[in-house]
């Protein structure tokens, strides 16, 4: 089990029971933590636009180091990087599918140079929630 606590540094949309949901990890220098959370929060915008319902990003306030296995093995952290969990949700599968087939050929998709996080070592994965816990409103 990897496991870790994360503060939130954005947070739009909301979640919904039966959404697809994206789950992203990033190591990220300590100090473009400000130049990751601009980032982010800009990308909503056009991440909505595709389709996706919410995005938390958060940055690791307390995760250990593993024996075996830990979030820092995982993208290979180096010296003075923090990992970012960050998950996206979508309406179904098929949106997800669709808004990536989208992304590949939309120009405002493309990298710049000195983008905040190494993506050659970003871990991403989608999955299909099998429970959902939610407080009462």
């Amino acid at each position: 089990m990897i496991f870790g606590g994360f503060a939130p540094i954005v947070s739009h949309g909301a979640f919904a029971q039966g959404q697809y949901v994206q789950g992203f990890i990033v190591p990220v220098p300590e100090d473009r933590r400000e130049d990751y959370r601009q980032m982010a929060d800009d990308a909503w915008d056009m991440f909505q636009g595709y389709g996706a319902t919410a995005v938390v990003e958060a940055w690791g306030d307390d995760v250990p180091h593993g024996a075996q296995t830990d979030f820092y093995r995982a993208v290979k952290a180096e010296p003075g990087e923090a990992i970012v969990f960050s998950y996206m949700a979508w309406p179904s599968r098929e949106v997800c599918d669709a808004a990536a087939e989208k992304m590949m050929h939309d120009p405002e998709m493309k990298m710049p140079d000195d983008v905040p996080f190494s993506p050659q070592r970003m871990v991403f994965g989608g999955f299909d929630p099998v429970l959902v816990l939610e407080q009462p409103r």
